[in-house]
């Protein structure tokens, strides 16, 4: 599904600051697979560029690695509720819509309410990823109910599950699956999610954002606390990879709640190409570009002649009805407070630290 696009053409015809005589690099920090090769080519052919990618498998891992002095990118991708903290402590730049006429134009506002910020002060939507359960169908003992974060308690899978090492996401499922909000900052609910997630902990090989897209299809787990957007990617396959459809691996959403998270493009502060940046920005938020993206990602982009221009099975598969979205919480941040930040920190810790007996 992952289709090689004609956008070489588009890119040549898009009016951008280009880079001369290879003269310029632009660095961009996000996560694997995030990005379509073919949309980075055509990109570096029209302005006779490089883009540098590097990769970072939790917001954790990226903010930290920043805070540590990391430096050199000029776009980074975090997902929206560590923007704020990002912009208090200087490490993003607000942005020039001016030089955005594409996403002015171009946003599509079905998806307004999974936005943190709909000013778009420091950031620009990337994409939205939904998080669930990427699940092997043959492995599941009959009559499982693989729709509840309930089922990480099922002695059956013991040694068989993966958690992802995301302080949000791990205690945001805790709190979900007891009916509390994904942001709670109240302390005896956080606790109260610490305590069910140590009752999954006997079933977790491990605490990993990645490995599941491997782990899941080869049976070395069973279910994989998973991004949509990943799971999609190996359901459907990759053909001129080599890559066969995997009909035997199934995603889903729990009914108590799943987390929406957007993942925006930044500036960063120090960023040694702005203005190659904004070009990078504004050149995927054009309708034929952003198509060619989201058939790579198997995930939306809040891109609407992007998506009125995908065949229609195929945006039925990445975009969520409303219905669905209803049952979704849209991840917020909590570190504006430092009580309630540190509340998350000690959770998460105990979370890593503690095993059942």
């Amino acid at each position: 599904m992952k289709k090689a696009g004609m956008i070489g053409a588009l890119a040549a015809a898009v009016v951008l600051a280009g880079c001369g005589k290879n003269s310029r690099s632009l660095h961009i920090y996000t996560w694997s697979d995030y990005i379509a090769p073919e949309v980075i080519a055509a990109f570096e052919k029209a302005h006779d560029c490089k883009v540098v990618v590097d990769t970072f498998d939790s917001n954790e891992t990226m903010y930290a690695k920043l805070k540590a002095g990391g430096s050199g990118y000029d776009i980074i991708t975090p997902s929206s509720y560590l923007v704020p903290l990002m912009a208090r402590e200087n490490l993003i730049a607000k942005l020039d819509h001016a030089k955005l006429p594409n996403v002015k134009a171009n946003f599509d506002p079905t998806f307004a309410g999974q936005i943190l910020d709909p000013t778009f002060a420091y950031n620009v939507p990337y994409a939205v990823t939904y998080t669930g359960f990427m699940y092997a169908k043959d492995k599941l003992p009959k009559g499982t109910d693989v729709e509840t974060w309930k089922v990480l308690a099922n002695p059956a899978f013991k040694g068989k599950v993966t958690l992802m090492d995301d302080i949000r996401e791990v205690i945001g499922a805790g709190l979900m699956s007891l009916g509390y909000s994904l942001n709670s900052r109240n302390p005896a609910e956080i606790e109260a999610a610490v305590n069910e997630v140590l009752k999954w902990k006997p079933n977790i090989r491990k605490f990993d954002a990645e490995s599941y897209k491997t782990e899941v299809p080869s049976g070395a787990t069973w279910i994989g606390h998973a991004y949509s957007t990943d799971t999609t990617q190996v359901i459907v396959g990759d053909e001129e990879e080599g890559n066969a459809p995997r009909n035997d691996i199934g995603f889903a959403l729990p009914k108590e709640g799943f987390t929406i998270a957007f993942d925006e493009m930044v500036i960063s502060a120090a960023a040694p190409n702005p203005d190659l940046a904004y070009a990078f920005m504004n050149y995927v938020y054009d309708g034929k570009v952003a198509k060619e993206n989201m058939e790579y990602l198997m995930g939306p982009m809040p891109v609407k002649p992007g998506i009125e221009a995908l065949e229609d099975d195929y945006r039925k598969l990445i975009v969520l009805p409303p219905e669905t979205i209803k049952r979704g919480q849209v991840l917020k941040p909590v570190d504006d407070d430092a009580k309630v930040k540190e509340l998350y920190d000690k959770a998460w810790d105990r979370i890593k630290a503690t095993s059942e007996k």
